[in-house]
């Protein structure tokens, strides 16, 4: 549960994106109504910001949890950082997902992806490439260039991405409309060439990223979506991406 994932990590964080094809309207009365309506289920959510590119609703940045809404051309992403519980991060998203579309006039077609990212921040001072190389490497095939004389890693983030099978058994295709999109990263933070020479305060980050391409063809199943996402989330967090990549940095970052 992410109560425990704060032993585990600096913060912990759900993030939600919808991706439409048609830029979405961003008319003064339609964009506050819809804020209006999120402000109404999560009073903390209070503060309207304008940026350069996006219009943003969001609590403030010492609530915990902090949740923001962002609506940009053509994306809508909401996050709900330092949940209490899987539910409690959930709970924006949900409603985001249930009321957007009617707001900004967002058809089934229009719909080009649904995405649930888990994020991890592992606070970590020096070579943050060299951490990660530490921890993933070590023992593997790979690793044996750690063992470079007078050499320093200054890269070191990697990325997978799966493409899960469909929920009824049969193996998925190579398109990525045959089922959903899984991405385990790594993300280090660092200044120049020189990478012991990071940015203070900037963590390690670690992200769980889940992505369905599928057509919608009612805006009724959005939910379905969703919980279909979370749950292959959960799954990927507890038996690959704590014990294989969140500890094992944590440990090299001195955390354990």
């Amino acid at each position: 549960m992410p109560m425990s994932y704060r032993a585990l990590c600096s913060d912990f964080y759900i993030n939600q994106k919808i991706s439409v094809k048609l830029d979405l309207p961003r008319g003064r009365e339609t964009i506050l109504d819809l804020f209006e309506r999120i402000r109404g289920a999560f009073p903390a959510m209070a503060s309207f910001k304008r940026y350069r590119d996006e219009l943003a609703l969001e609590s403030a940045q010492t609530d915990e949890p902090h949740r923001w809404l962002a609506v940009r051309a053509s994306t809508i992403r909401s996050g709900t950082v330092n949940p209490d519980s899987f539910e409690d991060g959930y709970n924006l998203h949900r409603t985001v997902l249930e009321v957007a579309p009617y707001f900004l006039s967002i058809s089934p077609l229009d719909i080009e992806y649904v995405e649930l990212l888990f994020g991890f921040d592992i606070a970590a001072s020096g070579n943050q490439d060299a951490i990660v190389a530490d921890a993933l490497l070590a023992g593997s095939p790979l690793g044996e260039f750690l063992d470079v004389q007078h050499a320093t890693t200054i890269d070191f983030q990697p990325l997978l991405g799966l493409l899960l099978h469909p929920e009824h058994g049969e193996p998925a295709g190579q398109h990525r409309h045959n089922g959903i999109e899984a991405h385990l990263e790594v993300k280090t933070r660092s200044g120049g060439t020189d990478r012991d020479n990071h940015t203070a305060g900037e963590p390690i980050s670690v992200y769980v990223t889940l992505r369905r391409y599928e057509p919608v063809t009612n805006l009724k199943a959005l939910p379905a979506v969703f919980r279909s996402l979370a749950e292959h989330a959960e799954q990927l967090i507890e038996a690959h991406a704590l014990p294989g990549l969140v500890t094992p940095i944590r440990r090299a970052a001195g955390g354990i």
